[in-house]
């Protein structure tokens, strides 16, 4: 396991490397000067010399290279540097905005897995046909509807024509409910489409039929034998899940004039501000590879034939496999064995 947790966390520095890496390259290749931006694109007051100090202050005038290494070194020590457009450090900018967004973001993922979670749930449960075939309709509607007109049409019903909730802004708990459903509809259609597939799939297997043979009920079949492992592919797209959640919260929070990463992202970007671009980018591909070290560490807990560490089978001089098993420390890869009993 020990080698297993250090073999993964290298490779999330490298996941996080390549991010910032990648997007200090796209950054610099715009061809928009973040400095005259900052000045204003029409303005004659500026003179040559003022620009020319404003690029030095922020360390712009050096080569890219030079760039590069110097905010890598930065960023090692904690430092994500200063907003080119605000003067304030991009971490202090960050920790206002992610409690704001982590709040939907939260909200919208346990909406998402009821949404989703109960449409696959009922869609293979359910004897009618008819039903079965509406349920399984509604995550292609979901994943086709786009956030910004659904956040405006629950804006329309919830906060017009019936005041239930408030369109805009962040005062209170009530705020948070349109911006998450509106985050939760498609991420919830995904989880359903493919939690549907796998769980018509997982209930044609011969172990399922056992279950019926030993005369299990039918909630008992979904729930304790097939939901189990039908979880297990849907489980997997948690990361890309979380990512979905993570860039819908730039429109979400833009229709709902709420404050969070999505808004300072879009304003990012649009200003060519590099330094909080790159922070963005950091945070996001922080949560999706710490969102993918627990989902490794849990699947043993869901299916006890996947383990973490598992001995290699070693051949003798002979060519046949020999049954002493090297310590568990010995590998780091995932296999399947055999699980103990009947499922």
């Amino acid at each position: 396991m020990a080698r297993y947790l250090g073999r993964r966390l290298l490779q999330a520095v490298g996941v996080l490397w390549a991010a910032y890496t990648v997007s200090f390259l796209v950054l610099y290749a715009l061809p928009a000067d973040p400095v005259q931006l900052l000045a204003g694109g029409d303005a004659n007051d500026i003179s040559p010399e003022q620009l020319a100090d404003l690029r030095a202050r922020f360390g712009l005038d050096q080569p890219l290279i030079v760039q590069y290494f110097t905010q890598l070194a930065n960023v090692l020590r904690g430092d994500l540097g200063t907003s080119i457009v605000t003067g304030r450090p991009v971490t202090e900018i960050l920790g206002e905005a992610i409690p704001p967004t982590l709040q939907i973001a939260a909200v919208g993922f346990a909406l998402a897995v009821i949404f989703g979670g109960g449409i696959a749930f009922f869609a293979t449960y359910t004897r009618s046909r008819t039903l079965s075939d509406f349920l399984i309709g509604l995550p292609p509607l979901g994943v086709a509807v786009p956030s910004f007109w659904l956040g405006l049409l629950l804006i329309q019903w919830f906060s017009f024509s019936l005041p239930l909730f408030p369109a805009v802004g962040d005062g209170g708990p009530l705020a948070i409910v349109l911006p998450a459903i509106t985050l939760a509809v498609p991420t919830g259609a995904t989880i359903a489409q493919l939690l549907t597939k796998s769980l018509d799939t997982t209930l044609r297997e011969p172990y399922i039929d056992t279950a019926w043979a030993k005369g299990a009920r039918r909630p008992r079949v979904h729930l304790r034998h097939a939901l189990r492992n039908a979880a297990l592919p849907a489980i997997t797209m948690t990361g890309l899940v979380i990512g979905q959640l993570l860039s819908g919260t730039v429109v979400t929070e833009t229709v709902f004039s709420r404050p969070g990463v999505g808004r300072v992202t879009a304003a990012a970007v649009q200003q060519q501000d590099i330094p909080v671009v790159q922070g963005v980018v950091l945070f996001a591909a922080t949560v999706f590879v710490i969102a993918n070290l627990v989902v490794d560490l849990v699947y043993p807990l869901l299916d006890p034939r996947i383990v973490l560490n598992a001995a290699p089978r070693r051949r003798s001089a002979r060519g046949t496999q020999s049954t002493d098993a090297a310590p568990a420390d010995e590998t780091d890869e995932r296999v399947l064995e055999p699980a103990g009993g009947t499922r």
